[in-house]
């Protein structure tokens, strides 16, 4: 930054200085043509025509420096066929005319044809009354004063623009390292993180640099959220999975002669835990994917399909919108909507009802059994991680904790209510709605 800043008042300052050399060289120039132009007027109004036909002065000019030899202003009147009027400033020099090239108006250059001396020259063509003659009036001074001027002007232009660009260097510099100094806490904040000795960035910061800090701390949080999910969800597989791997272990050491069904059976049911934690997982890392989308009716129709194989003397019933859709993998919906149904089928007295419905940004599915319900005291506990509605029937005790943990994933909530139709539980699932 303090080289960029640095490269940026070094093209401002030489561009601005080259133009102010431009603007000031040239006016320090225009006023000493102007002192010239003056001269040369003056000697046009007091020329004359003498009786010899030769120009004179009727009075001489009042600069003595066109008395003094090599004094560095001369002036000079040539015509054709008649002799020059030199200034005895000129003495044995004099100035080069080309009476050819004629020169009605004002003409200015810069000659060097004296030995050691730049003359800044201006002339002009006069045809005086009472001479048919055209008269060159010439007017030069040397150029040492007007180039001493522009030499003193850029010298104090170069030392101004200097002292201003290292102040502003400076200025730019102490901007940064300022600017940039509660960075420096942040990285320490951050090493103090990652050593252990503080869990948030928390120091105090210019309001620039706060939303930076705060988004950090948030993605912290994220990071403990999900590590601790990790971990739920390492206990949750371990629980699903210790069930069936002791019934295999007691039968095996019984010598059961049904050992080689149970460990088939159990097997069956680790690789649906296994199959269906993989799944959570996959949720995890999908979360608040905005490509997620599902279409409620076409899962909730497989699900139905599903579980009326595996309880047929179950009657479900479906009702509601059947245009709607959420923000949700398919495959975790279908999970989400087979644990409650199952639940449904497997704990109700044989009937469920289960409805869809739009609910401001969410959608929400109700699933509703005639079975005993659950007691208000109690619907909190059985989102724990091995509670069971029924230890007489077959089961882990996981599905409403992995529904919960599944939908709060998508940003979605399950709420446990007293069916008023069918007497038994209403589960009431929220998810986040999808655009059309």
């Amino acid at each position: 930054m303090i080289g960029v800043a640095a490269l940026w008042i070094l093209l401002l300052l030489s561009g601005g200085g080259y133009a102010l050399d431009k603007l000031l060289v040239g006016a320090v120039t225009r006023n000493f043509d102007g002192n010239l132009d003056y001269v040369l007027t003056a000697m046009i109004v007091q020329a004359d025509i003498g009786p010899d036909g030769e120009v004179r002065f009727l009075r001489p000019l009042a600069d003595q420096r066109f008395l003094e030899p090599g004094s560095g202003l001369y002036w000079q009147i040539a015509g054709k066929g008649h002799d020059l009027f030199p200034s005895r400033s000129l003495w044995d020099q004099t100035l080069a005319v080309n009476l050819d090239k004629p020169a009605p108006d004002v003409v200015t250059y810069d000659s060097k044809q004296f030995k050691d001396e730049v003359l800044r020259v201006r002339e002009r063509d006069v045809k005086l009354p009472g001479s048919k003659t055209v008269w060159r009036f010439q007017v030069a001074e040397s150029r040492d004063s007007l180039n001493d001027q522009i030499a003193i002007l850029r010298k104090t232009m170069v030392r101004s623009f200097a002292i201003l660009g290292i102040g502003l260097l400076l200025m730019s510099a102490m901007q940064t390292i300022y600017g940039l100094w509660p960075l420096r806490k942040v990285r320490l904040a951050i090493a103090g993180v990652r050593s252990g000795r503080f869990s948030r960035v928390d120091v105090k910061l210019p309001i620039e640099i706060r939303p930076m800090v705060e988004e950090l701390n948030d993605l912290l949080a994220h990071n403990e959220k999900q590590a601790e999910e990790a971990r739920t969800h390492a206990g949750n597989l371990a629980h699903a999975l210790k069930t069936p791997l002791t019934v295999i272990m007691n039968e095996a050491t019984a010598r059961s002669p049904d050992l080689n069904a149970t460990v088939m059976r159990e097997a069956r049911t680790m690789r649906r835990q296994v199959d269906h934690h993989l799944a959570r997982a996959r949720a995890v890392g999908r979360r608040g994917s905005a490509q997620s989308r599902a279409e409620v009716w076409p899962s909730l129709q497989a699900v139905e399909r599903a579980v009326d194989r595996l309880f047929p003397e179950a009657v479900i019933d479906l009702d509601g919108e059947k245009t709607l859709a959420v923000r949700v993998e398919r495959q975790d919906l279908d999970e989400l909507l087979g644990n409650l149904m199952e639940n449904a089928a497997k704990y109700g007295g044989g009937r469920v009802f289960v409805t869809v419905g739009a609910k401001g940004p969410m959608v929400e599915i109700a699933i509703e059994d005639d079975g005993r319900g659950i007691p208000e005291a109690e619907r909190e506990k059985i989102f724990e991680r091995g509670a069971r509605l029924d230890t007489g029937k077959p089961g882990t005790g996981l599905g409403l904790a992995i529904v919960r943990d599944v939908a709060e994933i998508y940003g979605g909530t399950v709420a446990l209510e007293e069916s008023e139709d069918l007497g038994g539980l209403l589960v009431r699932l929220s998810l986040p709605a999808a655009g059309s």
